[in-house]
């Protein structure tokens, strides 16, 4: 269980930070386009597209940590 929160975490980390910089830089960056589908595919994040790479990589950061006191235990 731990692996697959650890995986999960870290693919929503990456995924929610490269769209951060994607987005600050105004897609600058084309070959980060996996973001926007991500985005794009859910109707209620197309509106705020900078807030909800945010919270994917917050989700990310929570799942590592889940992962990380799932190994502890």
């Amino acid at each position: 269980m731990k692996k697959i929160l650890e995986v999960f975490g870290t693919v929503l980390l990456v995924v929610g930070g490269v769209g951060v910089v994607r987005e600050l830089t105004d897609g600058w960056f084309a070959f980060m386009g996996v973001t926007r589908v991500v985005v794009e595919s859910v109707p209620p994040l197309r509106d705020s597209p900078l807030a909800a790479h945010a919270v994917l990589a917050a989700a990310g950061l929570a799942l590592l940590a889940a992962a990380d006191r799932r190994g502890r235990a």
